[in-house]
């Protein structure tokens, strides 16, 4: 497992800077569910998603030489919009790479702060390779969106918060994309509660995490086939799979259509808007696919970056049965 991932140096890097993101409780899902459940609504972070953290705490950890040079990174929406954030932040410049089908809300909120958008297609290509060609002509640094230690650092400062709000968890559950928030969060819970059991979730159509789990070794897929358009990942990185071999317990998955119990459950009885990828963990438990009865639960609620339209186009179906 890298060693290099410090975080006691992302609290301080983050503190008075990433915006501290209240836990929602709910009589209703307790009596559901015969448990305590606690969720982080990361949703509401700046940029829309916990991004920001990981984001935010490597641009911050770089030599502020290097950093004036530029960033480079690549992401379908949520890391995109934190790094070009962050970016504006420092006052910096940034290149995105973007998948052309990416949400155009996600991509118009990049440009906002000021990034440059580079698009691809990400059925012919990969966007490594595009990042790499545009680090061969520029100084840029790069900041992927989760296997950097920095990344996965900044996003443990979310969990350290559930911790430090709700008090000790028996269980812990986090969407998995590429695994840099289940990476920080284990990380930062069990230096808390050793024992507290780490559960990812991810979509059906997409469970690279869970067959590199369960095979010992990185497994790359096909591009997965879902909603949950910031969990289209096709492969763990090399940091974030040595975490999660040692410390996250179990990876189960979700249909699109769980995914959507979870974003309407949010809606309903929370009044939060959340987008499919940010709404995943919480399927997770209302489809009963993790055991929680008589625990202390915490469930982050990733992001809830989805524009009005697409909201309606995905939730219209299920309210007019």
């Amino acid at each position: 497992m890298p060693t290099e991932i410090d975080l006691a140096a992302a609290t301080a890097r983050l503190a008075g800077v990433a915006r501290q993101t209240p836990v929602l409780r709910s009589r209703l899902l307790d009596e559901t569910l015969g448990a305590e459940i606690h969720l982080k609504a990361e949703h509401l972070q700046h940029t829309g998603a916990f991004k920001f953290r990981g984001a935010f705490n490597a641009i911050a950890a770089l030599d502020s030489d290097i950093r004036a040079r530029g960033i480079v990174t690549y992401s379908s929406g949520n890391h995109a919009q934190a790094v070009a954030r962050a970016a504006q932040i420092f006052r910096v410049p940034a290149t995105v790479v973007m998948p052309n089908d990416a949400p155009s809300s996600k991509r118009q909120a990049t440009e906002s702060y000021g990034a440059t958008i580079v698009t691809y297609d990400r059925f012919r290509e990969r966007r490594e390779d595009i990042a790499e060609s545009i680090l061969s002509e520029q100084h840029f640094t790069l900041i992927p969106p989760f296997d950097h230690p920095d990344v996965i650092a900044g996003q443990s400062t979310c969990a350290r918060e559930l911790f430090e709000t709700s008090g000790p968890l028996d269980q812990l559950i986090v969407s998995v994309g590429g695994g840099g928030l289940i990476s920080g969060s284990a990380l930062a819970a069990h230096e808390v509660n050793p024992r507290c059991r780490i559960v990812g979730v991810e979509p059906e159509s997409g469970n690279d995490v869970q067959l590199s789990l369960q095979q010992g070794r990185i497994v790359e897929i096909d591009v997965p086939d879902t909603i949950a358009d910031g969990q289209q990942t096709t492969s763990p990185g090399k940091h974030t799979f040595a975490v999660m071999q040692q410390h996250v317990d179990e990876i189960v998955t979700v249909t699109d259509d769980q995914i959507l119990d979870g974003v309407d459950y949010l809606f309903r009885f929370q009044k939060q808007v959340a987008e499919p990828s940010g709404a995943c963990a919480l399927a997770a438990i209302l489809a009963n696919k993790i055991n929680v009865a008589g625990s202390r639960v915490g469930v982050i609620i990733s992001g809830g970056n989805i524009s009005p339209e697409r909201f309606f186009e995905l939730m219209e179906p299920r309210w007019k049965k």
